[in-house]
């Protein structure tokens, strides 16, 4: 029989075999109110069979407004029934042999459907069943949408075997707080699997506890123990290691798995046997592999998971995971724009994928579904699931966590969520189709125009041929997909779907969709400053204004997040009150007109490639940064700031103002000293000022630190030369060894 490929969890379909006798034949489940049929589960009905009987009955209920009895198979007196989970005419019949954890089959017998399952196989066969015949949909965290049926009559011959294409599946948005939205789409959940989940080490080995009285349980950096990393080659590490996981083990018996992984930074420990270790391997995954393989030897009959991120990705020369250790691979270094088989930012994670591959059956996958940098940018990913995760399930992965926005809102998040979930299942499924089939039932009338707006995105990131960078931003993807012009006709489509969801009860779900736009928009106005879809006005005056009604579109725009259950703005960053506030503040500061805005830029050394802000005329466009170094600034990674203005005439100046970001979290710092001089020729130059900075102190938060020069009277020169000398290393507090320090200036402002 042809089966769509709307049908959820559908993978490997195989035909089950009938038993003798059988006969093909339409059961008719419901009529008219009535049924003939009862719902039977087994005599010692385990927790989920219960709870899968009990959703058939209520689904049944919507959809045919019949209320079947659910029985037990002892006590059946009826002759036409409905098999839940493992009844003895189910596993008699041998018809679960086949399945792997997790998978169902639905199949007749005479006049009896078998809904059954291994794992929780038997819940996800009833919500397959539901969707395939009661054409029932669980979009978000509302109720299902169960269509009501006068006659539910299924098909004949129904045969159908479901196995997941991976043993563990995570998809993670708002809707992963959701257990029933969780148990209709397959997916999982962190605190059903986990012990300990993610960066671990010191959750293991708390430096608050430990650091002080024993330095040497951490890593050794620059000569020095730092609170970076553990020191793996330490037993006494390895026996605290063991007794927490037995503490926390003995406080968590059902969890399956338990991370032993290094901590969300570099910093490994360089002493002499943990850098003999990784001499051996050929990298610190070495010592880290080594130490996982101890601990996993102390739980024989438990999982041990381990990253492989950041300076553990690629697999050990010589040691290989014990077999109960599983290895999670993270792609965070792949742009998203093309699949993971093809594109060419991801060649060292199918380097790493090949090479765990070989040498352990346990690899999960780390994917990223968001830009976490800016959770509401729009962020069309979409388009490349099915090759991805197709492509991992021929390297035998047998998980995938994928992650989004988390707990908070983030672009098209409910529609992310329901496609992964349903390829996370069936990769080979038809991802256009349940595209289209949650688009129609989701967005009823709006969703032609919403389809037009997610394809006319695809569309223009491909055309633009710029990356899709999980710590991107729609500032930089105004030279791409989000160009202004762009905005403007997607949120002419929006419009457009909006209209057609007057009156509906629906319409907060397109308005969810144009939060991107909206803050899109915003952004991008900060980068514009004074320009065309900047937030300021240049009339000419001393300094720019604010555009009228600016604050109240801020206003409208925070209301709307924090309706839609928009948290934080990005991982770690700002709530929907705080992204206003901010905007209060650059709202309520002067913003000075830059004397010599516009002035050409001439640059000695190059800046960053990757942060071009607006070239180098960045430097003289009116408009100074903010505490996010992608945008406004220009950069130079381990080389100094020369940088030359044509200004003209200086005459009549008093200062000279310039901003350098101070962002050690990315390595960023001010100058060590800045010097200002001035030409007429622009072959001799005269120094007129220059400051020496103080040294960094140890510190984590970005702030932008002025440097102010007040000119001598009297001066007149056409060209100014600004000269910032960098570090030559960094900090020995933030000091790693594949890192240079570097600065960024946002404005060299002339001021009266």
């Amino acid at each position: 029989m042809k089966r769509s490929r709307l049908l959820p969890f559908c993978i490997g379909i195989l035909a089950a075999v009938m038993p003798a006798g059988a006969m093909a034949r339409n059961l008719v489940l419901t009529a008219n109110g009535k049924s003939e049929y009862a719902i039977v589960i087994p005599e010692a009905a385990k927790k989920g069979e219960l709870k899968a009987a009990n959703q058939l009955q209520q689904l049944l209920k919507q959809s045919g407004n019949t209320l079947l009895p659910v029985v037990k198979e002892s006590a059946n007196t009826y002759k036409k029934v409905i098999y839940i989970g493992n009844c003895k005419a189910v596993t008699g019949a041998h018809l679960l042999d086949a399945l792997q954890e997790d998978g169902f089959v639905m199949l007749q017998q005479e006049d009896n459907l078998v809904l059954a399952g291994a794992g929780r196989g038997t819940e996800y066969a009833v919500y397959a069943f539901a969707e395939r015949f009661l054409r029932a949909r669980k979009y978000d965290t509302s109720a299902a949408v169960v269509p009501q049926q006068a006659t539910l009559a299924l098909p004949p011959d129904i045969r159908i075997t479901s196995n997941p294409a991976f043993g563990y599946r995570q998809s993670y948005y708002p809707m992963s707080n959701n257990n029933a939205y969780l148990d209709w789409h397959g997916l999982q959940r962190f605190e059903e699997l986990w012990g300990i989940w993610g960066h671990s080490f010191f959750k293991l080995v708390p430096p608050a506890t430990y650091f002080q009285a024993h330095p040497e349980y951490y890593a050794l950096v620059n000569g020095k123990r730092r609170t970076t990393q553990l020191c793996l080659s330490n037993a006494s590490v390895l026996q605290i290691t063991v007794d927490r996981l037995r503490e926390l083990m003995q406080d968590s018996p059902d969890a399956v798995y338990w991370s032993v992984s290094p901590n969300d930074e570099a910093g490994y420990c360089t002493c002499p046997l943990c850098r003999k270790a990784d001499e051996e391997e050929g990298g610190p995954q070495g010592s880290v592999i080594r130490f996982v393989n101890k601990v996993a030897a102390a739980f024989p009959s438990k999982k041990i998971t381990t990253l492989a991120y950041g300076y553990t990705v690629q697999p050990p020369r010589i040691t290989k995971p014990a077999g109960n250790v599983y290895v999670f691979l993270s792609s965070i270094d792949a742009f998203r724009e093309q699949s993971l088989a093809d594109i060419a930012s991801a060649a060292a994670f199918r380097k790493a994928l090949t090479g765990w591959s070989a040498i352990t059956n346990n690899i999960f996958i780390w994917d990223y579904a968001t830009e976490f940098t800016n959770y509401l940018a729009p962020f069309p990913r979409l388009h490349t699931l099915s090759a991805d995760f197709t492509y991992l399930q021929k390297n035998k992965v047998k998980g995938i966590f994928e992650q989004g926005s988390g707990d908070t809102y983030s672009d098209i998040a409910e529609l992310n969520s329901y496609v992964q979930a349903k390829l996370l299942w069936d990769p080979a499924a038809d991802q256009q189709a349940i595209v289209t089939d949650f688009c129609q039932g989701y967005y009823g009338k709006a969703a032609p125009y919403v389809i037009k707006y997610l394809e006319a995105r695809d569309a223009a990131l491909k055309q633009s041929g710029r990356h899709l960078d999980i710590y991107g931003s729609p500032v930089a993807d105004s030279r791409g997909f989000l160009a202004p012009t762009l905005i403007d006709s997607y949120d002419q489509l929006l419009e457009k779907a909006a209209q057609a969801l007057e009156g509906t009860g629906l319409e907060a779900r397109v308005s969810r969709i144009r939060l991107s736009l909206d803050y899109t928009v915003l952004q991008q106005a900060r980068h514009f400053g004074k320009d065309q879809y900047g937030f300021l006005t240049d009339n000419g005056g001393a300094a720019y204004p604010l555009k009228p009604d600016w604050m109240k579109r801020v206003n409208r725009f925070v209301q709307a997040c924090k309706q839609a259950g928009v948290t934080e703005l990005s991982e770690g960053g700002l709530s929907p009150d705080q992204y206003g506030a901010e905007w209060k503040q650059i709202a309520a500061r002067p913003w000075p007109a830059n004397r010599a805005a516009g002035a050409a830029v001439t640059l000695l050394y190059p800046y960053v490639e990757d942060y071009p802000a607006k070239g180098n005329r960045t430097l003289t466009d009116g408009m100074t940064g903010f505490t996010d170094f992608s945008y406004n600034w220009l950069c130079f990674y381990g080389t100094d700031m020369v940088a030359t203005l044509d200004a003209a005439n200086i005459k009549g100046a008093g200062n000279i103002s310039i901003n350098f970001l101070d962002d050690p979290r990315h390595w960023i710092f001010p100058p060590e000293q800045v010097i200002l001089e001035t030409s007429a020729d622009g072959k001799t130059f005269t120094r007129l000022a220059s400051k020496t900075m103080d040294k960094p102190v140890e510190h984590n938060e970005a702030g932008i630190v002025n440097v102010l020069f007040k000119l001598p009277a009297g001066v007149e020169a056409r060209l100014i030369r600004v000269t910032a000398i960098n570090a030559r290393e960094l900090p020995a507090w933030r000091n790693y060894s594949n890192k240079k320090p570097m600065i960024a200036c946002d404005e060299i402002m002339l001021l009266p």
